[in-house]
Formats: structure tokens, C-alpha cells, sequence
């Protein structure tokens, strides 16, 4: 059984906490769907992770749809999120509209995410009226890291923390069926997670937060060196992997890859032949 947008709303109502993973690929997704994630987001962080670029803005829809399409084939029960890129929804609500769409039906995942607050908000309406569920992202939004200055804390003064909170109740009342708070402390986090009725989903901002959401890549070590602090390792797969890879290169110079068993035998008779 595929989650939905409202068994989300009920784990708030009973106080269930849910943890949500990105992933960008058939396998990763498989994975994370069998160990029962009940969300998975497809992340413009692909353009970081799997793309190499420094930030999220130059990844395009066509990234986002290809990377969507493979997650949805491996997901079978995780509700799926796609993650509109960088000025896909920002200059009219007919492109909102348009990109929003390409998500649900070309790449079929069952929602999309778009960052920002009261700014947003009457784009969120109307995706939500029609019929396409919409995942809010407040915060530090990375598609506006240049305007933000970088990767900094969000919410620390008087006057941005009452935004974050305005934000917030602006896109419950617009329709979002949940709201990513990304590096907010984490006081101003539990204290919007109380005030709304829609889940709240942290990346940075605390154990108050109905859901948590981090980087498949952070959480497996996949990264060389840096781990966000946001982030907590639970495997070193960098380490593991270039390990096994440098193992099968030795073993392919030194002859011991491939032996009998990773080969293809030929009946004796035939090779005969060929050898006359």
C-alpha cells in the first residue's frame, strides 16, 4: 500500500514521528522504499550529490524528471516528492502549473516541493485546487543561497523568526499537506510545529519536528570528508567502496580476477576444432 498526503496528517494527530530520505536512483530508492521510509524526496540536492555542481540552481527540469522517473519505478510504497528546480514556478502561476504537472504525469511522482513562503503561497493554491499535492520549504531554501548570502541559520532575530512563522501558516492555509523547515533553531521549529495542523519536516531544526528528512549520501557516508551538521553518519560507504575498488584492481593485475568461477566454459569439442 502506497502512503498518501493524509496518513502523514494523522501521524501528527497521534503524535507519530516519520523519517523522510532523498533519493535520486532505481536501486537507492528500492532500498530505502523496502526498509520502510514512508517518504522519499527527489531533491534538486542531485544537482550537488550525483551532478557535481556547487549549488541547485542549474538543475533543470529534465534533470528532475529523468532522476523522478527511475525513483518512482523503484518506490512501490514511499510517497514520492519532486522537487521543483530553480525558476520553474516562480515566474507565473501558469508555469507552476505547467512544471508541476510534467512531475505528476510524465515522471509520476505523487506530489511536488517548491521553497518559500508567503511569496509562493497563491502558487501552492492552485496547484493544490488542481488535484496536485504540494510539499511547502521554508527555511534556508537553497535555490535562494546567493540571496541568503549562503548556508546560513534562518529565524534568529524577532523580526525574520515571526516570518518564518507567518510562512508557515501561509502555506497550511493554501493548501500544503506538509512544510520542510531546513537550519531553523530549533526552538522557532518545535514552536511552528505547534502552531500547525500539517506536518513539519526538519532538515537542521531540531527534534520538535513531526518528520526528519536528510541527504541518503550524508547518512552513508558517501561523501568525502564533510558531513553537515545537520547530518549523523550511519555508515563510512566512501571508505567501503574504495576499499572494494582498489581490492579488484589489484586482483585484476595480479591475475586473480577472474578465475573459473566468474568464467564461461566451451565444450571441449568445439574448441578442438578451432584449435586445428
Amino acid at each position: 500500500m502506497r502512503y498518501r498526503i493524509h496518513h502523514f496528517r494523522e501521524m501528527k494527530e497521534k503524535g507519530e514521528k516519520f523519517a523522510m530520505l532523498t533519493a535520486y536512483d532505481f536501486n537507492t530508492a528500492r532500498i530505502i522504499d523496502e526498509a520502510g521510509i514512508p517518504l522519499i524526496l527527489v531533491g534538486d540536492s542531485l544537482g550537488n550529490v550525483v551532478l557535481g555542481y556547487e549549488t541547485t540552481i542549474p538543475v533543470t527540469m529534465e534533470d528532475m524528471l529523468h532522476h523522478c522517473k527511475a525513483v518512482v519505478r523503484g518506490a512501490k510504497n514511499a510517497l514520492v516528492v519532486g522537487d521543483m528546480p530553480f525558476m520553474t514556478y516562480h515566474v507565473s502561476t501558469e508555469d507552476a502549473l505547467r512544471n508541476a504537472a510534467r512531475f505528476i504525469q510524465e515522471a509520476g511522482t505523487q506530489a511536488v516541493k517548491l521553497e518559500g513562503g508567503t511569496v509562493v503561497a497563491e502558487k501552492v493554491r492552485r496547484l493544490v485546487e488542481c488535484g496536485i499535492p504540494v510539499m511547502g520549504h521554508i527555511g534556508l531554501t537553497p535555490q535562494s543561497i546567493h540571496q541568503l548570502g549562503g548556508a546560513r541559520i534562518q529565524g534568529k532575530t524577532l523580526e525574520a523568526a515571526r516570518k518564518l512563522i507567518d510562512d508557515a501558516i501561509a502555506l497550511e492555509q493554501a493548501g500544503a499537506f506538509s512544510v520542510v523547515l531546513e537550519t531553523v533553531p530549533a526552538p522557532l521549529a518545535a514552536l511552528i510545529t505547534r502552531k500547525l495542523t500539517i506536518p513539519t519536516i526538519g532538515i537542521g531544526a531540531g527534534p520538535g519536528c513531526d518528520g526528519q528528512v536528510q541527504v541518503i549520501t550524508d547518512i552513508l557516508g558517501l561523501t568525502s570528508g564533510y558531513v553537515p551538521k545537520h547530518a549523523r553518519q550511519y555508515a563510512n560507504l566512501n571508505e567501503i567502496i574504495k576499499k572494494a575498488v582498489t581490492t579488484y584492481q589489484e586482483e585484476v593485475k595480479h591475475g586473480d580476477f577472474p578465475t573459473d568461477r566468474e568464467s564461461f566454459p566451451l565444450d571441449e569439442e568445439v574448441l578442438a576444432e578451432l584449435n586445428k
